[in-house]
C-alpha cells in the first residue's frame, strides 16, 4: 500500500499493520470532492490486498471529521499532495450524471469501506455531516470525541442522503428511528449518537487518537482470518434467513479450523498463555498446523 500525502488526507502505516487515513483540509471542514472519493477508493483497495495492512482508521483533522461535499470544490481546486489515480470528470451536470457519479464515485467510495474484509474504526474528531457521516456508518466501529456532532441533514438542502445512508441508518438504528432521525433533519451530538447507537464510545477529545490507536491494535494482534471471515458472516446474517447464515458460516468454518491460527490459539490455551497469532502473516506459521 502506498503512503503518504494525497488528495485530500494523509495516509500513514502504523504498527502493527494499522493503515490511518487522516483528512487534511481543516480549513475546509475536510469537505469531500470527487479526487478525494477517487483516492480513498484506490487506497482501501491497496489495503484490501496487501498483507502488512490489518486494520483501517479514518479520522479528520480540526473541528470536523468531514462536514460533507465541498461543492464549489466540485469544479475544481488544487488540495496539494499526489493523486493517486487520474481525475475524471465529477458527472452531476444532468441526470444520467448524477446516477453515474453516484454509483461509480459517491457510493463506491462507502462500498469499498463496506466490502473490505479488514476491521475499519472512524474516529470522529467532529463534526460529521452528510458523506462523512455515511463514511462513518460504512466502519465497523465509530468512537466519537466529546466535541462531535453528526447527522444527514440532506433534507435541509431538499436531497437525499444518496451515498446509501439510508440503508446504514436502517441497519443501525431501524426503521422507526431512522425515520424520525431523517425526516426531522436531526444532527445530534456525541452524548446522543451513543444513546442512539450511532457510535460505539465516546471519549475526551485529548484522548481520541490515544483511544482510537489502543482498539485498533487490539484487533491488529486478533486472529486476521478468523476475524475478517466473521466480519463478512455477521453483515451477511444481517440480510439471510437462518439455514443460510448456518451454511454460510459453516462454510468459513471449514476455513478456519484448519488453519494455524486455530492450532496456536488451543496450543496457547492448553499452556495457559497469550496465543500469538498471525504467524502465517510473517512466513513463519508451521505448516504442520493447517
Amino acid at each position: 500500500m502506498k503512503t503518504g500525502t494525497f488528495t485530500g488526507f494523509d495516509l500513514e502505516l502504523r504498527e502493527p499493520g494499522i493503515a490511518w487515513f487522516q483528512f487534511n483540509s481543516p480549513e475546509r471542514l475536510n469537505g469531500m470532492t470527487t479526487g478525494i472519493k477517487r483516492d480513498l477508493i484506490e487506497a482501501v483497495t491497496q489495503a484490501q490486498m496487501d498483507n502488512s495492512v490489518r486494520v483501517l482508521v479514518f479520522t479528520g483533522t480540526g473541528r470536523a471529521f468531514c462536514a460533507g461535499d465541498d461543492l464549489k470544490a466540485y469544479g475544481g481546486v488544487d488540495l496539494g499532495g499526489e493523486a493517486l489515480v487520474d481525475p475524471i470528470p465529477g458527472g452531476h451536470d444532468n441526470a444520467l450524471g448524477t446516477y453515474n457519479g453516484l454509483r461509480t464515485i459517491s457510493q463506491a467510495l462507502n462500498t469499498a469501506v463496506r466490502n473490505i474484509d479488514k476491521l475499519t474504526i472512524c474516529a470522529l474528531n467532529g463534526i460529521a455531516i452528510q458523506t462523512g457521516f455515511s463514511l462513518a456508518l460504512s466502519c465497523d466501529f465509530r468512537i466519537a470525541a466529546d466535541t462531535a456532532r453528526m447527522g444527514s441533514a440532506t433534507l435541509r438542502f431538499g436531497l437525499l442522503p444518496d451515498e446509501g445512508g439510508q440503508h446504514l441508518l436502517v441497519q443501525t438504528l431501524g426503521v422507526a428511528k431512522t425515520l424520525d432521525f431523517i425526516m426531522r433533519k436531526r444532527i445530534v451530538d456525541a452524548k446522543e449518537a451513543l444513546e442512539l447507537g450511532l457510535v460505539h464510545e465516546v471519549v475526551a477529545a485529548r484522548d481520541l487518537e490515544h483511544h482510537t490507536m489502543a482498539l485498533a491494535k487490539e484487533l491488529a494482534e486478533g486472529p486476521q482470518v478468523a476475524m475478517r471471515l466473521l466480519k463478512r458472516s455477521i453483515y451477511n446474517a444481517a440480510e439471510l434467513s437462518w439455514p443460510a447464515a448456518l451454511d454460510e458460516i459453516a462454510s468459513k468454518t471449514a476455513i478456519t479450523d484448519h488453519h494455524p491460527d486455530a492450532a496456536e490459539g488451543v496450543r496457547a490455551f492448553n499452556q495457559k498463555r497469550t496465543p500469538e497469532f498471525n504467524a502465517w502473516l510473517n512466513g513463519t506459521a508451521d505448516k504442520s498446523d493447517g
